[in-house]
């Protein structure tokens, strides 16, 4: 129960966390905000964000020269030290402020496990959208794999579908040459789904790179070859070819109403509807519209 509770007010963010002051949780009660020197604090070596962009770095610096630093950093205590404080949250601002000469800046001090930390750093993240998805899948990988949760438990820690995690998952099993567009920026999640097995993923990537196709062109290309797949290797593919015009019909009736491949296979007893899906997004979406709710 306790966990529960625990994970209930991790999932509502840093600032509900920091704001409540009633409940009990593994994770302490904030110690209050202070002011601390910039070289008093320190990244977060499992900070899930590692990417960060000069331009926006210089951009901040810039306001926070002119404003200062609005929302305090968030940090826990370094083990054995004294004066020495991990980022939680808030490493872009910690980052920006040494840039625009800042000597101290606002922290909000609180106590947390390294899973703890590691949870609240992509909750934050993903809730403010500033992880890409290969940081953010990451971030869940190292939740499942060094800290024993489930796909389920992190969907609910971080508010998303348990679908969204296993699709962002799927994207760490990509070619590292196809991962460098996603850093980049060249290739978004939608993109990047659309590759997860495929064997000439990277030969995909660069043209659609090259091409600038959006996901929905990308998608329309990958059904296009996993029709030619089906009737090269498929036992009754063939058998299309012989189907006939009312049966052609009702097919792109129901590809166009569910926005996915359908098959009719129809003989004198009876016959199959077979829906083609490529990411559990597009089973969750079909599942929604057979109950209604779409």
């Amino acid at each position: 129960m306790a966990e529960e509770a625990s994970r209930s007010r991790l999932g509502r963010g840093l600032a509900a966390l920091i704001g409540d002051v009633g409940a009990e949780s593994s994770v302490e009660r904030p110690r209050g905000q202070r002011r601390l020197a910039t070289d008093m604090l320190r990244p977060n070596a499992r900070n899930p964000r590692r990417v960060f962009s000069n331009d926006e770095l210089d951009e901040l610096a810039a306001s926070l020269r002119e404003r200062g630093i609005i929302q305090p950093i968030v940090a826990r205590p370094v083990r054995g030290s004294a004066d020495a404080y991990e980022i939680i949250a808030g490493e872009r601002r910690w980052r920006a402020a040494q840039r625009a000469g800042l000597h101290d800046v606002p922290v909000v001090i609180i106590e947390a496990t390294d899973a703890e930390a590691l949870q609240l750093a992509i909750i934050e993240n993903v809730q403010r959208s500033d992880l890409n998805p290969l940081e953010e899948a990451d971030g869940y990988r190292a939740l499942i794999d060094e800290f024993g949760h489930s796909q389920d438990d992190v969907a609910k820690t971080v508010g998303k579908s348990r679908s969204h995690v296993a699709n962002l998952l799927r994207l760490l099993k990509l070619p590292d040459p196809v991962k460098a567009h996603i850093l980049s920026g060249k290739l978004s999640a939608g993109h990047a789904r659309m590759l997860v097995g495929q064997p000439n993923a990277e030969k995909l990537a660069d043209d659609i790179v090259a091409r600038g196709l959006n996901v929905r062109q990308v998608e329309a290309l990958a059904r296009q070859a996993s029709n030619v797949k089906t009737r090269a290797y498929h036992p009754r593919a063939h058998s299309r070819d012989a189907k006939s015009a009312d049966t052609l019909a009702l097919e792109k009736r129901l590809s166009d109403v569910l926005g996915l491949v359908v098959s009719i296979d129809h003989t004198e007893h009876g016959g199959t509807v077979s829906i083609r899906y490529r990411e559990l997004d597009q089973l969750d979406d079909l599942l929604r519209r057979l109950e209604g709710k779409h």
